[in-house]
C-alpha cells in the first residue's frame, strides 16, 4: 500500500487535472459546449436511450439533461422519437450529423493531445491511458453503486 503522502499528492494532482479538462474544452467548436459533447459521446457509446438513462449516465438532474438534449437536438445532432414501449417517453438517438460532430471532436482531441504530449514516448502515453482506466475501474461506477446502496438499505422502523 502506498504511503499517505503519496495519496495526498495523488489527490492534489487529480484536483489540478481540471486545468487539462479546461484546455481540452477550449478546442470544442463554439456551438458545442462540453455538456453537448458528453451527450453525443454517451449516445454514441451506449446507443439509443431514454432521457432518464442519459441523466443517470451524466450524473445530473433531469432538467439539466433536458437543456443539454435540447441544445443538441436544435443543432440536428440528436433526434427524439417516441418510445414504442411507452408512447409518453422519448428515445434519444445520435444522427449522422451528430456522428460527424463526434468525429471532428475526436480529431481535434487527438491533435491537441499529440501537440501537448509531443515529448512523451508512446510507452508513456500508453501507461497513462492504462493507469487512468485502472483508476476509473477501481472507483467503479459510483452512480450505479449509490443508486444500488440507496435502494437496498432497510428502511428505519
Amino acid at each position: 500500500m502506498a504511503a499517505r503522502s503519496q495519496y495526498e499528492e495523488l489527490a492534489r494532482q487529480l484536483s489540478a487535472i481540471g486545468a487539462v479538462k479546461r484546455g481540452m474544452g477550449r478546442i470544442l467548436p463554439p456551438d458545442c459546449p462540453p455538456a453537448s459533447a458528453g451527450v453525443l459521446t454517451l449516445l454514441d457509446r451506449h446507443g439509443e436511450m431514454r432521457m432518464s438513462q442519459l441523466a443517470e449516465l451524466l450524473a445530473i438532474d433531469m432538467s439539466v439533461t433536458s437543456r443539454h438534449v435540447a441544445h443538441a437536438a436544435e443543432r440536428g445532432w440528436i433526434e427524439r422519437k417516441p418510445d414504442p414501449a411507452d408512447k409518453r417517453s422519448r428515445l434519444l438517438r445520435l444522427t449522422p450529423s451528430g456522428t460527424e460532430v463526434l468525429n471532428d471532436l475526436a480529431k481535434r482531441s487527438a491533435e491537441t493531445l499529440a501537440r501537448y504530449l509531443d515529448d512523451w514516448t508512446d510507452t508513456d502515453v500508453g501507461h497513462l491511458t492504462e493507469l487512468l482506466a485502472r483508476l476509473r475501474s477501481s472507483f467503479g461506477d459510483c452512480r450505479i453503486r449509490a443508486h444500488h446502496d440507496s435502494t437496498t438499505r432497510t428502511p428505519p422502523g
